[in-house]
């Protein structure tokens, strides 16, 4: 019988604690961009530009040449190459967020120590490989779905593998990263669309009380806020980093939509209530702020999931998508309140966002090691 990790004291930390490393995977499905996948390159390549300068970044590449081209952009736009580490791998996609592994840490080794074995590592650090099937919705994942294991490989971390009983059987856990978000100290926010709808559906027959019994066993999790839907255009069904972020272990930022006549406003203003009754692991009530909704992003007659939401909290820096609209400026004020310690960057994302994610959803943090 495996012993899962939260048995063992390890836990999600929040992305605002110490990374030993940002992992992100070079964007070249042309068809998630189509039409518009040119600037593309640059956008990440923009994102290099800031992460490196306080974090090392692991960018995963397919090969060789696509390396070396990577490195060229690069070097043009000034990155030190020494905090860029390339790791080959294929892949379908690029969103790490969801693709990736979860990282869980412990903070202290157990009294008496122990003996190391496969079921209980002595490392600090270790990840959770959560079975990709690219949101239950596309077909194209055979590559992305082997990546967690391979990064685990690449660090010689150990590697859990969530499983639940269905019908007798032990099956594996469905999860994207995309689907939670962590205050580090016990409490996760999820959506119901997300996990629970029928639409999508990444594990079915696994209840409210079945997922919260994973994330306990797995992520250290203790208390979890449920929210309702997500916002318009997102091909997740419901991703919460679209929607509502921890930004300290008792702040959480959510998005809203006043314009009545908009498909987010009722959903949005659902949330935003679900929230100001909520309460953390301890009982106390969170702090809840707002960040606007750009106007609705179309392109091609799609409606595309432009959220201000979809920050990443990187060390001593944040990065905002921002997308030529007036609230990039309320939004990149009330993160910079939100974070008095850290520059807030925003990094234009127009163009990004028609592969249906944007900053959050193309990276993943590593912690570092307690």
């Amino acid at each position: 019988m495996i012993t899962p990790p939260a048995q063992l004291g390890y836990r999600m930390p929040a992305e605002w604690e110490p990374h030993e490393a940002t992992w992100i995977a070079w964007p070249h499905n042309r068809d998630d961009w189509s039409g518009k996948f040119a600037p593309v390159p640059w956008v990440y390549t923009e994102v290099v530009r800031h992460l490196s300068r306080v974090e090392t970044v692991f960018i995963v590449v397919a090969g060789g040449t696509m390396k070396r081209r990577v490195a060229d952009l690069l070097d043009r736009a000034g990155v030190d190459l020494q905090r860029v580490r390339f790791f080959k791998a294929q892949t379908d996609r690029v969103w790490l967020r969801d693709s990736g592994p979860t990282f869980v840490i412990r903070d202290e080794v157990p009294v008496g120590g122990g003996v190391p074995s496969q079921e209980s590592p002595a490392e600090p650090i270790g990840l959770i490989d959560w079975k990709f099937n690219a949101w239950a919705k596309y077909d194209d994942h055979l590559e992305d779905k082997h990546i967690p294991r391979r990064i685990a490989r690449k660090l010689g971390l150990h590697r859990w593998v969530p499983r639940v009983e269905r019908e007798g059987k032990p099956v594996r856990v469905v999860l994207e990263g995309g689907a939670i978000d962590v205050n580090g100290r016990g409490t996760l926010v999820t959506t119901e669309e997300c996990l629970l709808s029928e639409v999508q559906c990444r594990n079915p027959g696994l209840d409210r009380a079945g997922l919260e019994r994973v994330f306990a066993d797995y992520l250290g999790v203790r208390h979890v806020i449920w929210l309702g839907r997500g916002i318009a255009g997102d091909d997740t069904h419901g991703h919460v980093d679209d929607l509502a972020r921890f930004v300290d272990p008792r702040t959480v930022v959510t998005v809203v939509e006043p314009r009545a006549d908009d498909l987010n406003h009722e959903p949005l203003a659902d949330n935003l209530q679900r929230l100001q009754s909520a309460r953390d692991q301890d009982g106390q009530p969170l702090r809840v702020v707002t960040l606007p909704m750009p106007a609705p992003v179309v392109f091609d007659g799609q409606r595309l999931p432009a959220s201000y939401a979809n920050f990443y909290i990187a060390n001593g820096l944040v990065l905002i998508p921002t997308f030529n609209d007036p609230a990039d400026r309320i939004a990149l004020n009330t993160l910079a309140e939100l974070f008095p310690d850290r520059p807030v960057v925003g990094i234009h994302c127009l163009d990004l966002v028609l592969g249906l994610g944007t900053l959050h959803c193309l990276s993943q943090q590593q912690p570092k090691v307690p």
